[in-house]
């Protein structure tokens, strides 16, 4: 089986119907499920990163028309070997809106993206504020010490030197099998839960997901820095629809120490969890609860950008 192709070995990550579109960031996997109003659900980027990581919001919102996408690289969509950017996944998220548009009518609909995927959103809100009527960014990253100086005007956080490294052909296979062995995911999701209990769900689909042809293009391009945008707070700052930011304080993601500066936005609601990285698989009731008040307030037409 060639890299890009669909692994006919990976289940569904979520019980949904699963549709494909082919844009601007090439085959791309979501899926659907519900009635009502549009929500667009954004899974992170890691070595093993998949839908399931919505799945306990997706399930609790099928009374709306919930969709969520295998970003590129990941899951059922385009894993091929090629340039993995920021851009790429932010045109990934522009498809999705004209899908959902297609689908469900021009309206401005509430989108919800964890860790890294907040980049992407947040970006892709800039560039079309009119597409969204809230966003939700769990955990995102871009807040924590030094964040400050994330203004450049283009660029990423890459570390010099470091894809050339891991896709060295000699040794590049190999060290992606360390990354997703089964003792490896287990080590990574105790760091993202700050805790030895994870959901073993989770665990089980990381690695199905990340034993599938061309799993490693996309994570290399993660573990560099490649993804990484260096003017996110920017980014950030310009925001000016209603913005939910629930976030862990447990675990190696939990550094907020520069999200101060949005106290001082009345469009920002910010949320802290005794949890990790992921709060909706360790709290749901209290997070959709905070989730659907969060909702309630949001305008029903986008504020726009400053």
């Amino acid at each position: 089986m060639q890299d890009g192709s669909r692994p006919a070995t990976l289940p569904p990550a979520l019980e949904a119907a699963r549709r494909e579109l082919n844009g601007r960031s090439g085959r791309l996997s979501f899926y659907v499920s519900g009635t009502g109003s549009p929500l667009l659900l954004i899974h992170s980027i890691n070595a093993a990163a998949s839908a399931y990581e919505v799945k306990p919001i997706f399930d609790r919102m099928r009374h709306r028309r919930v969709y969520a996408p295998d970003l590129p690289g990941f899951g059922f969509s385009d894993r091929s070997q090629r340039d993995y950017t920021p851009r790429l996944y932010v045109d990934a998220v522009h498809d999705l809106l004209d899908a959902i548009a297609a689908d469900s009518g021009e309206q401005p609909l509430d989108a919800l993206a964890i860790s890294l995927g907040a980049e992407f959103l947040a970006r892709a809100a800039v560039e079309r504020p009119d597409r969204f009527r809230s966003l939700a960014l769990v955990t995102p990253t871009g807040f924590n010490k030094g964040a400050h100086l994330l203004r450049k005007p283009e660029g990423t956080r890459e570390v010099p030197g470091l894809y050339r490294f891991f896709t060295f052909p000699l040794w590049s296979g190999a060290i992606y099998d360390l990354l997703v062995s089964r003792r490896s995911i287990g080590f990574f999701l105790r760091k993202t839960f700050g805790s030895e209990r994870y959901d073993e769900g989770l665990a089980e689909y990381d690695y199905l997901t990340s034993h599938q042809p061309g799993a490693k293009n996309a994570p290399y391009a993660f573990v560099s820095g490649r993804l990484f945008s260096a003017d996110i707070r920017a980014i950030y700052e310009r925001l000016a629809l209603p913005v939910w930011m629930p976030h862990g304080t447990r675990g190696d993601f939990a550094d907020f120490s520069e999200a101060g500066w949005t106290r001082t936005r009345a469009n920002w609601q910010v949320t802290p969890y005794d949890a990790g990285a992921l709060p909706h698989f360790e709290h749901p009731e209290a997070f959709m609860r905070d989730y659907a008040r969060f909702l309630a307030g949001a305008p029903r037409t986008p504020a726009g950008t400053g």
